[in-house]
């Protein structure tokens, strides 16, 4: 049937949209360019169909960008609010300046530790199954491709900014990052994908959007 961006509301996995859209569209073969965490949202890119899970690789190779909050000051387990917290205490805060340079000193092919709560394999097992065992999985630094960040705004403890990234960045990585090149800690508070590709955020349909839409597309099939 095609490739279609899909408004994933925070909450539910990727998997659990792609399982409900096997029940609307009545098609096993639909797959997705890119996992979101369930506490993001935004742009996911489906592909529904044998003929274009095929061809699935022009999105999950594609450029992608996001737009995230950061709050300093902590440290995750996981990276994001998610995950258990610590409070960093006795911080200078950081200017706005030297956020500025911290940030474009990220730009360009960097090492990123994927983590510890990702899907990334370690001796064939996903290392957030270990991590949830309480073992302390290790994972190697992978280089990346971060094409920009810039700084949407910045009042302490609390930073935003957009970024574009090639495929395989975590954007939780970059936060802790920041976080530690700081000095400060650093979490994920808030993600929004806004583009994968060529689909931003005003190409994508919410589910229930999709569902009034699914009768068309059948009829165009």
């Amino acid at each position: 049937m095609g490739f279609y961006g899909i408004y994933k509301s925070p909450g539910p996995t990727s998997h659990d949209v792609i399982d409900e859209l096997r029940k609307i569209t009545k098609i096993k073969k639909i797959g997705h360019a890119g996992t979101l965490d369930p506490s993001a949202e935004g742009v996911l890119v489906v592909a529904i169909g044998k003929e274009y899970t095929k061809k699935i690789e022009k999105y999950t190779d594609s450029e992608k960008e996001y737009y995230a909050e950061i709050e300093l000051g902590k440290i995750s387990t996981t990276d994001d609010l998610e995950g258990e917290i610590e409070v960093i205490k006795d911080i200078d805060p950081p200017s706005e300046k030297e956020v500025k340079e911290t940030l474009k000193k990220m730009e360009g092919i960097i090492n990123q530790i994927p983590p510890v709560y990702s899907a990334i394999k370690v001796s064939g097992t996903r290392s957030y199954k270990l991590a949830r065992k309480g073992e302390k999985p290790r994972l190697s630094p992978r280089s990346v491709v971060v094409k920009s960040i810039d700084l949407v705004s910045y009042n302490y403890p609390e930073i935003s900014i957009n970024v574009v990234t090639e495929s395989g960045v975590y954007i939780r990585a970059l936060a802790r990052d920041l976080g530690r090149k700081l000095s400060t800690g650093g979490v994920l508070c808030k993600l929004i994908r806004t583009r994968v590709g060529d689909i931003s955020l005003d190409r994508c349909f919410s589910l229930e959007e999709f569902k009034k839409k699914t009768p068309y597309l059948r009829s165009q099939g």
